[in-house]
């Protein structure tokens, strides 16, 4: 069973987060959600979420994808995380999928590891993003690293990353139960 870890911080864009559990969970993933504090976790929207576990208590080694939603403050607080940065580091180097979304990919970019990369992200953050090649395309994969731009996006980035994971004929199956347009 492949096992994701989406990564929760305070302020995190809720359609990111919970389309992206939601649809990795159709596909047969064990998908933990891993805050950097204690208690309910309150989005940017105001929708609290109880994550599974404190990320300060994961072993990465664990995990086959680490996931890092976007929303604000939520991005600031994930890339303040040195926990965080060190678990996306470690998965980068092992050569395991590391995804970010939105605002999210600044801090990839924090845990240095979108030298010479071609990436997306929110428009909003894009002059954040130096030493990479940009794009405007709504899900981007460049070798084990894969961004993509909005909450608008998060449906087709969640299905890549079932595809990524599973194959192409599960997430197939997966859409058929959503009926994205791809």
């Amino acid at each position: 069973m492949k096992k994701v870890l989406v990564a929760l911080a305070p302020g995190f864009e809720e359609i990111e987060t919970i389309t992206v559990v939601d649809i990795l969970r159709r596909a047969g993933a064990r998908v933990v959600l891993a805050a950097t504090e204690e208690g309910p976790i309150e989005g940017s929207r105001g929708v609290s979420v109880l994550a599974d576990t404190l990320i300060h208590q994961i072993d990465d080694n664990d995990f086959d994808l680490v996931v890092l939603p976007g929303g604000q403050p939520g991005t600031t607080n994930l890339q303040k995380n040195e926990k965080v940065k060190a678990i996306i580091r470690n998965m980068y180097q092992s050569r395991k999928q590391v995804a970010a979304i939105c605002a999210a990919p600044i801090v990839l970019h924090s845990a240095g590891i979108l030298k010479n990369r071609v990436v997306t992200s929110h428009p909003s953050v894009k002059d954040q993003l130096n030493d990479i090649d940009y794009s405007e395309e709504r899900v981007v994969v460049d070798g084990n690293i894969v961004t993509s731009r909005s909450p608008g996006t998060a449906l087709e980035f969640a299905l890549k990353l079932v595809e990524i994971l599973f194959g192409k004929d599960r997430m197939d199956t997966v859409n058929q139960g959503v009926m994205a347009r791809l």
